[in-house]
């Protein structure tokens, strides 16, 4: 990866002409990216599934219900049978990655146990993975089908999920619904 730039801790934000029904006005947040592919996670898509519904899936008994209330994201189309809790850190859980001073990411069942009891982390958010071959992140940026932008952990964890799109662009100063759905390359 010598040649590339780490956008580990970095937004993905789909530029507005990228029509593909998974992706269509997303925000990634990107958990790993080395020379064996990136790992990101969309934090702007919640599905109809809860965090109670999982609860109920892993049959671990939901003493807190508010937060069984908490809506699943989509991740993305690629293991959509893998979930992952964004968070702020507070504990090391099983399998916890720290991306940044302000955000990990846990796969494990002790982070759910924790959360189901209001043990768990202050703020979080429950995406599914979308995994990227190697350079393929790479080769989307090239065909100007995302921006990137360093990650803020407020956008992840105090915004609505309609909001964080627009919201991860104005780290950029970019108003979206000013760009232009044609593409090129100069």
């Amino acid at each position: 990866m010598n040649d590339i730039m780490d956008l580990t801790n970095h937004f993905l934000i789909a530029m507005p002409q990228l029509a593909d029904p998974n992706f269509f006005q997303s925000v990634t947040y990107i958990c790993e990216h080395n020379a064996d592919g990136t790992m990101g996670l969309i934090i702007n898509r919640p599905t109809e599934m809860t965090l109670g519904d999982i609860f109920n899936h892993l049959e671990i008994d939901n003493g807190d219900t508010s937060t069984g209330q908490q809506p699943v994201y989509f991740g993305g189309p690629v293991h959509q049978d893998r979930g992952f809790v964004l968070h702020t850190p507070s504990k090391n859980w099983n399998g916890t990655l720290f991306v940044s001073d302000d955000i990990a990411v846990t796969a494990s069942s002790d982070i759910l146990t924790d959360m189901a009891h209001a043990q768990g982390p202050k703020k979080s958010c429950y995406p599914w993975l979308r995994w990227l071959g190697p350079r393929q992140l790479e080769e989307e940026i090239r065909q100007n089908s995302w921006l990137s932008v360093p990650a803020t952990a407020e956008i992840i964890f105090d915004l609505p999920h309609d909001k964080r799109w627009a919201a991860a662009a104005t780290l950029l100063g970019i108003d979206l619904t000013q760009l232009s759905g044609q593409t090129g390359h100069a």
